[in-house]
């Protein structure tokens, strides 16, 4: 069984897309239990190979047989197989993902209950989940471009859901404009390595990747798509739109697909590029990337009153943190005492905060639409006393808070702490932006708090009720998760971190695990 566990965590969601339609015309009970059950066979097939990866396994696994090849007219055969290959990191990843697609379907149960047009909402929910697993779980880069196009399409209609609201259909134009751009850029540095090489699983090409000047236009184009795709600054612009007009629990959900991109960038700097001396100046790029996507996302966000917009923005800032932990980990990749010295303590707090982005940054989007459920406004100059009429969603906002925020003992301090230390030995100024960061994060949501949960409630506002279970149920989900990670952070990084980090910088074992059969 767990051999074909690659294959049946993209074959769950596959087939829970076309299925639904079909499960929601026997009403809404079976429905909402066809919804629950896909989204949590997902979820326990992500835990085994979470599992299974952690232990130091790399999971491979051929769809297709090995002899089977397609000719051509011309008499040129190629094989029909599609290569699934995944290691500490990828297992990581497609957990974040499961967890995320498993909170936002229980958020949405009671969410989307009054809304028609669910059997497509479910299909698409399903298709974007298929989209980020594939992504974190492909071993060749074609196929990596089909399931970046499989999310992106998905987006598109998720965030038009909407569909009698003109914001919502300019946030879907818009990202679906620019995706277009990056798909068709993506798929002609995709092509222009199989043209070089005649390959496009990523372990053969990086057993032969070489040094020059196409290599580098390549790896240039790789970062500029993939940095996009996550919502780097300056390549922002779709994200604070289509996080903040897609329903809560996509939004959910998307923040990981982000991350999906995330990995497929760490994936081609590390495991395709290695200590390519291209990198060294990649590495830069990601430093300066993160530092930018830090300060200006945040300082957007504090002049924001839109309360998703809000949370938006914060993403940028978040996801450079990221970028700025893996790029110190990039630059010392091709030195072995720098590495051990500061650089892998940075991908573990690079890793370390992936995770806890997922996690409370998902909370605090469905948080948000807990307050937009309950008020019917998402302005925060609108709101106001909610902590007395909703203190389940108040308590799970502070956990999400506070973990965003930095503040001790909380998640966020401990992979913050590992990203200012290690950072610090590239330049003290790095440090610095990462901790005025963290400030004014923490002002933008004790702004939050106490417009919307603190004060005098407002009169058009009442009566305000907490959201109904299965919302709450979504978010304690995610909350519980941030808590265990919060008591336990050592525990994480020895276990989690570490292996991921590990993974991520064996080039050698990616490459032998397809080319040499270890498995």
């Amino acid at each position: 069984m767990n051999q074909h566990l690659p294959a049946l965590l993209l074959a769950l969601p596959i087939g829970g897309a076309f299925l639904a339609p079909l499960a929601c015309s026997l009403g809404k009970k079976l429905r909402n239990i066809f919804y629950l059950t896909v989204s949590l066979l997902t979820l326990i097939c992500a835990v085994m190979i979470f599992l299974e990866t952690s232990a130091g396994k790399i999971l491979v696994y051929v769809m297709g047989a090995e002899n089977f090849a397609l000719t051509l007219p011309s008499g040129m055969a190629f094989p029909v197989r599609i290569i699934l290959e995944m290691d500490a990191f990828s297992g990581l990843m497609v957990l974040c993902v499961a967890i995320a697609s498993f909170a936002g379907a229980l958020f949405s149960v009671n969410y989307m209950d009054k809304f028609s047009g669910l059997k497509r909402f479910i299909s698409l929910y399903f298709l974007l989940v298929l989209g980020a697993l594939g992504m974190c779980a492909t071993g060749d880069l074609f196929n990596f471009f089909v399931f970046v196009e499989i999310s992106s399409i998905a987006s598109y209609g998720l965030a038009a859901f909407w569909r009698d609201k003109p914001e919502s259909i300019e946030a879907s134009f818009k990202y679906m404009m620019l995706s277009q751009v990056g798909a068709l850029l993506l798929l002609v540095a995709v092509g222009t390595l199989y043209g070089k090489y005649n390959a496009i699983n990523i372990g053969a090409l990086a057993s032969m990747l070489q040094t020059g000047v196409l290599e580098k236009i390549v790896l240039a184009m790789f970062i500029a798509i993939l940095a996009f795709k996550c919502g780097a600054f300056p390549m922002h612009a779709w994200l604070p739109d289509v996080y903040s007009e897609a329903p809560s629990g996509v939004t959910c959900l998307l923040v990981s697909v982000s991350q999906a991109s995330f990995y497929g960038l760490m994936r081609i700097c590390f495991t395709l590029y290695g200590t390519n001396p291209a990198n060294v100046t990649a590495a830069w790029i990601l430093i300066t990337l993160g530092c930018a996507s830090m300060f200006f996302g945040v300082m957007m966000a504090v002049i924001q009153h839109d309360v998703k917009r809000l949370m938006g923005y914060h993403s940028i800032s978040q996801v450079g943190y990221m970028l700025l932990a893996m790029g110190v980990g990039l630059y010392t990749l091709s030195d072995a005492v720098l590495l051990a010295e500061y650089g892998f303590t940075a991908m573990k707090g690079g890793i370390f905060h992936l995770f806890n982005y997922s996690m409370f940054k998902g909370l605090l989007f469905l948080t948000a639409g807990a307050l937009y459920y309950a008020t019917g406004t998402r302005d925060l100059d609108k709101m106001g006393g909610l902590a007395r009429s909703m203190p389940w969603t108040t308590v799970m906002f502070m956990i999400g808070a506070a973990a965003i925020s930095g503040l001790p003992p909380f998640s966020g301090f401990a992979s913050k702490w590992l990203i200012y230390e290690s950072s610090f030995a590239i330049h003290p100024i790095l440090p610095v932006v990462a901790l005025l960061t963290s400030i004014l994060t923490l002002a933008s949501f004790v702004k939050v708090f106490q417009t919307a949960f603190l004060g005098a409630s407002k009169i058009s506002l009442a009566p305000v009720r907490e959201v109904p279970v299965g919302m709450l149920c979504g978010m304690g989900l995610l909350s519980i998760l941030i808590l265990f990670v919060s008591f336990f952070p050592n525990i994480f990084v020895s276990g989690v971190a570490d292996p991921s980090a590990s993974g991520l910088i064996d080039q050698a074992g990616y490459i032998n695990a397809v080319l040499g059969g270890v498995k």
